[in-house]
């Protein structure tokens, strides 16, 4: 029978997670409950996606405030360290923030600007076009910051973010210096020991500071990668991709060994419970920007946290459109809908470079599927943190 519904994202509802807790067991009651209640069957090759909060939260990876302390200092000595290109947020960057003044007795804040690495504004381009400002080379002070810009609060959250990251550092026993550069060298002529704490241009912050002579040169990715007295920890991605969990704890990424061991397991329970085969993935912050505050939503290190094989690749389809205008452009009715079908049976290989294929998402099945979790899930009360997704793998001729 021919099918009318094409891909359908499902949000479970599941219990409140604890640490400690067989996440599994959790996940596969609850979608299976799910499927009970409202009348879906599984099927062979559907999707569940869990995010990576309610993992790291049964895993129990949480760690003080003081244990971001005690790590910032034994790695970069405890007196003044520069720290550059932080995101704009309360919930991934003010709580670690804490941590790092403790661990220090002078902060040289270095801000990217017009606006951060996932497109938080502190200002913008018309803004620095109207003051002759090149974003590129010039490095400005905070008194120039203020007489160029005044106060500027956060489209959204209405926060100004310069203050407020200034007072977190004065509050928690530093002394705090101000400026706003682009280029990560340029931090190198107020101190020589530098936490670089943007995302995903780490590396090659870290590579151009030690070529620029720093000292010592460490990311987010460094502190808290293994155990300090105890604490949680993320041998990958240290403190990339936490956030607050109270105002003394942060909740950091789940730990990448014992996540791949989690979803084979879960992959393997609904086997053994329906019979079918299905893809299971730990996910993060989808890969998308909002066209009006121009935020790109990715502030984790990774969308994938871990995932079974079959969510290995990219997309491998052919453009409907670009069929029926040209290929088949001569057709209509039930003729061109033969033809594509045909054309879809018949498609064999990659179908990377090739006309037919142009206009597809070029982007890694886990940041696709990441995205539509994430957007389904929400990040706030919806109460649906796994993601069941069927009919993802299916086309034009799926039946």
């Amino acid at each position: 029978m021919e099918r009318n519904v094409g891909t359908v994202s499902r949000g479970i509802r599941c219990p409140i997670i604890r640490e400690g807790d067989d996440v599994g067991s959790i996940v596969v009651d609850s979608v299976l409950k799910a499927a009970g209640t409202d009348g879906f069957e599984m099927r062979d090759r559907d999707i569940v996606c869990i995010t990576e909060s309610i993992v790291a939260r049964a895993q129990g990876n949480y760690a003080s405030v003081d244990a971001i302390a005690a790590d910032v200092k034994a790695k970069l000595g405890g007196e003044t360290i520069g720290v550059i290109f932080p995101i704009l947020s309360r919930n991934r960057f003010a709580i670690c923030l804490k941590g790092i003044a403790r661990g220090a007795k002078k902060v040289v804040l270095m801000l990217s600007y017009p606006s951060d690495e996932v497109g938080n504004a502190l200002i913008t381009m018309d803004q620095l076009d109207e003051a002759g400002i090149d974003p590129y080379r010039d490095v400005i002070d905070l008194k120039r910051y203020r007489e160029l810009f005044g106060d500027n609060k956060h489209q959204f959250t209405g926060v100004d973010y310069v203050q407020y990251y200034s007072d977190i550092i004065r509050e928690n026993g530093a002394e705090v210096e101000v400026i706003f550069a682009n280029r990560a060298q340029d931090i190198l002529k107020y101190t020589d020991k530098v936490l670089t704490c943007d995302i995903h241009t780490r590396e090659r912050s870290k590579r151009l500071l030690k070529a620029a002579g720093a000292s010592a040169v460490i990311g987010l990715d460094d502190i808290l990668s293994s155990s300090v007295d105890g604490s949680g920890y993320n041998e990958e991605f240290g403190l990339l991709g936490s956030n607050k969990a109270t105002e003394e704890t942060v909740k950091l990424f789940p730990k990448t060994a014992e996540s791949k061991v989690l979803v084979e397991d879960i992959s393997r329970a609904f086997k053994e419970k329906t019979g079918k085969n299905v893809e299971v993935m730990i996910y993060g912050d989808g890969a998308f920007k909002d066209p009006v505050g121009k935020i790109w939503e990715l502030a984790d290190p990774r969308v994938g946290v871990a995932f079974t094989a079959g969510l290995e690749g990219t997309p491998n389809e052919l453009k409907l459109k670009y069929l029926a205008d040209n290929d088949f452009g001569h057709l209509q009715g039930d003729e061109l809908k033969e033809a594509i079908s045909g054309r879809i049976r018949e498609k064999d290989g990659s179908l990377v470079g090739k006309m037919e294929s142009e206009g597809t998402t070029p982007r890694q099945l886990t940041d696709l599927i990441g995205s539509l979790c994430d957007l389904t899930s929400g990040s706030g009360d919806k109460g649906t943190p796994v993601i069941h997704i069927q009919g993802y793998f299916d086309n034009y001729v799926s039946e």
